[in-house]
Order: C-alpha cells, then structure tokens, then sequence
C-alpha cells in the first residue's frame, strides 16, 4: 500500500493538479480492493473453523450413546430405574449444554 501511495503522489506531482480526483479515485479503488481481499480471507477463515466445529455435535452424540449403554446397565443393576433415570438424566443435561452453548455463538 505504502508503494501505491508513493507512486500516486509521484503521478499526482507529474501529471498536475488537473488529474488528481482520478488519481485518488484510483488509489481508493486499490485500498478497497484490499480491504476486501482481507474480509473474504476472514470469513473464509472463519467458515472453515465452523466446518470443522460442526462435527463436535454428533462426535458427542456418538460419545453418549456408546458409554450410556454400559453406564445404564451398571446404574440399573446398582439402583434399579432411579439409577438408569439419573444417567440418562446426566446424557441429555451434557448434550443439551452443549447444544445452547453453541447456538449463543
């Protein structure tokens, strides 16, 4: 930008003041071109986390059912269905936090 900047002043200094509205018109262009360069790579950046984030919703899903079936068969063979009750109680409360956090971000 800097380089831009120079050279637009060195054209302004050559050409005269007759020029110098299209020579900043010029300039801006190239400083808005930049600027949106650097939001599309933002954004782009962005969705690419959120891609990756997207799976961490299922991975915990699958989590929760692959340990709730041992841990329900060890709860009701300890308590009985108080017990299968509070550990499905404790997989629906980890899964539902996680869900409201993720739709406050």
């Amino acid at each position: 930008m800097r380089n831009d900047l120079s050279a637009t002043i060195g054209a302004r200094r050559d050409l005269g003041p007759a020029y110098e509205a299209e020579l900043v018109e010029s300039f801006v262009e190239r400083i808005d071109a930049t600027v949106e360069r650097r939001v599309d790579a933002e954004l782009a950046h962005r969705r690419g986390e959120n891609d990756s984030a997207g799976k961490e919703p299922f991975i915990v899903a699958m989590v929760s059912l692959g340990t709730g079936i041992p841990i329900t068969a060890i709860a009701g063979g300890i308590s009985d269905l108080p017990g299968i009750i509070t550990v499905w109680i404790g997989i629906v409360g980890v899964n539902a936090a996680l869900s409201l956090g993720r739709r406050r971000r």
